[in-house]
């Protein structure tokens, strides 16, 4: 098991320190490829807990939980006090002008419960949004700046939803760790300075009130520089005393239509009836078997669930643990399956409430199986989607990768994993009331319909444009919950999380060895290898078997925890972002 294998782990931990050194690429290198990769990679030691447990994406957004988790909350009200610190001080990432799905592990009850947050396109919103006079679609870049792009956020409905179920504490306490630090100050991050510095959204340095936050005096944000925000601790305040309620049909809904509708650089639809009717979703997860584990995720609009269920499944024809860890071969034959799920993703996921996904088809394992006979020794080159239903186009939309993740876990064994996000870097630029507004109309389809045939993932007035976020908890035979995790990264997310997956379950490594792992990426295109040690020759094996590979930074933020059967947690952070994981036991080595 995981946590006896110690002689495999350190093992591997030695080689993976190496690896995670080589891999602090230059900042201005790094930024030319992927600008979510600039401020470098710095190694993590695992964390402990004997009773609970936070990883998130800033310190002060992990202590903002254990905090509360100190006090005998729940992974719910933790998830509360996490999110509002990272609308404070990751604002690249996430927000409450975001949204997010939820797993929730109710241990008690041993049950398991997906929320789905997702935003919602407006009522008035139809498949022209993004078409230009001409019927030609606007380019991305030009789709996702200004208040067009912004649909109704659900994150904080999401949480409420949570709470109401499974919080005991007072929600008017959980925002005032955020509330102070907003008053008071927050430090800015290397990573929030450099993004800002590279200016990698260009609506920010255009639009106000984000152009006067961000860019003070015409200049971006310094690292260590203190910044207060009054605005969202206003915003806060009023949340944490009323509810969610001023949100959604009060002065801070009214304000958020205002400053979408008038927007200096393509206005919205967004309308205080959008934001009034919207609700959170309890959905069924998607659960599938892999080895002598139970993998569960969140169902459509998400694809992450089916998208990784669907590798994994492929995988299952396949000894990746004879193979060894993360060796030439077994890399080769997850970038196959990953091509092939990712066929199904593009041609079938879509927001069920609006189109039909053949879900228990995608899953049946003779599909699998016979998807997996299509793997040979040399790459197969862009994979074709099953025939599962008919009438179905392929079509793809560019996700970015500025997300954020949150693994928890309470004195009482639930368990939260949420991925939340307001899509690019610094979402639509339109910010109100101290926070910034998603763009994430832009996931869905630009393009209606292809040679008169509809689109699954097209805009429709109040559907949820499909993710490829990825929330996962791995259970074991027994059904207990083992590990919680997930990741940032735009579409690559799917490729993240799965890897990682197959790190804890067929090379039985730690949370933060799973994580540490040099990541390797194929979304049915090139395949991407993580610049690190080795990388090269890994390159041109791939090369060898037919790959069209580029070597580059990679920006996986994955976060997650794992549950030892004695009660005890190990949790990991993304060596290559700002997070960290800490329980209530002092952090210590894996040696």
């Amino acid at each position: 098991m995981i946590w006896l294998r110690k002689i495999r782990i350190h093992l591997v931990l030695v080689a993976l320190s190496a690896t995670a050194l080589a891999g602090c690429v230059g900042g201005q290198q790094a930024a030319q490829q992927d600008p979510e990769a600039a401020t470098g990679r710095v190694a993590k030691e695992q964390a402990t807990g004997n009773n609970y447990m936070v990883a998130a994406a800033t310190e002060m957004a992990t202590d903002a939980g254990v905090e509360v988790l100190a006090k005998g909350g729940t992974a719910v009200d933790a998830a509360i006090a996490v999110q509002a610190m990272l609308t404070l001080t990751e604002p690249q990432s996430s927000g409450i002008g975001g949204g997010a799905f939820i797993l929730y592990w109710d241990n008690e009850n041993k049950q398991l419960y997906t929320i789905d947050a997702r935003e919602k396109a407006p009522l008035a919103a139809g498949g022209d949004l993004f078409l230009k006079a001409n019927g030609e679609p606007e380019s991305w870049i030009d789709a996702v700046v200004g208040g067009r792009s912004v649909g109704v956020p659900g994150v904080l409905a999401g949480l409420n939803m949570a709470h109401e179920r499974w919080g005991n504490q007072r929600w008017s306490e959980l925002f005032q760790a955020t509330i102070t630090a907003a008053d008071e100050g927050f430090e800015v991050s290397p990573r929030l300075a450099r993004l800002l510095e590279l200016e990698i959204n260009p609506g920010l340095t255009k639009l106000s009130p984000a152009k006067e936050y961000f860019y003070p005096n015409g200049k971006p944000l310094q690292a260590g520089t203190w910044k207060k925000n009054p605005e969202l601790a206003a915003t806060l305040r009023s949340i944490s005393a009323d509810g969610i309620k001023p949100f959604y049909e009060g002065e801070l809904a009214t304000d958020m239509v205002t400053a979408v509708q008038n927007s200096a650089i393509a206005p919205g639809l967004l309308a205080e009836e959008d934001l009034a009717s919207y609700s959170a979703k309890l959905r069924d997860p998607v659960c599938a078997p892999y080895r002598n584990y139970e993998v569960c995720g969140m169902g459509p609009p998400s694809s992450g669930g089916l998208t990784l269920l669907q590798t994994l499944g492929i995988l299952e024809s396949f000894d990746l643990a004879e193979l060894g860890v993360n060796s030439e071969e077994a890399l080769h034959y997850f970038t196959q399956a990953s091509r092939l799920a990712f066929a199904d993703r593009n041609r079938y996921i879509a927001d069920t409430d609006f189109v039909e996904v053949p879900m228990a088809a995608m899953l049946h394992p003779d599909y699998l199986a016979e998807r997996a006979a299509m793997i040979s020794a040399e790459d197969m080159g862009f994979a074709r989607a099953g025939e599962l239903l008919e009438g179905r186009l392929t079509t793809s939309s560019p996700e970015l990768p500025n997300t954020t993740h949150v693994a928890i876990v309470d004195a009482k064994g639930n368990a939260v994993s949420m991925t939340s996000s307001i899509e690019m870097g610094f979402g639509s630029s339109v910010m109100v009331n101290g926070y910034l507004l998603n763009n994430q109309l832009t996931d869905f389809s630009r393009v209606p319909e292809i040679n008169g045939n509809q689109v699954a993932n097209r805009v429709e007035p109040g559907k949820r444009p499909r993710s490829s976020m990825a929330p996962t908890m791995i259970f074991d035979a027994e059904g207990n919950l083992r590990h919680a995790l997930g990741s940032p990264g735009g579409t690559r997310i799917i490729n993240y999380v799965t890897q990682t997956v197959i790190g804890l379950i067929d090379w039985e490594l730690g949370m933060q060895q799973a994580i540490d792992l040099p990541k390797i990426t194929n979304v049915n295109g090139g395949t991407a290898v993580e610049k690190v040690a080795g990388s090269s020759e890994l390159a041109a094996d791939l090369k060898a078997r037919g790959h069209d590979v580029q070597v580059r930074d990679l920006n996986s933020g994955l976060h997650g925890i794992t549950l030892l059967p004695d009660g005890n947690l190990i949790g990991g952070a993304d060596p290559r972002r700002e997070g960290r994981a800490k329980g209530d036991q002092k952090d210590e080595s894996n040696d």
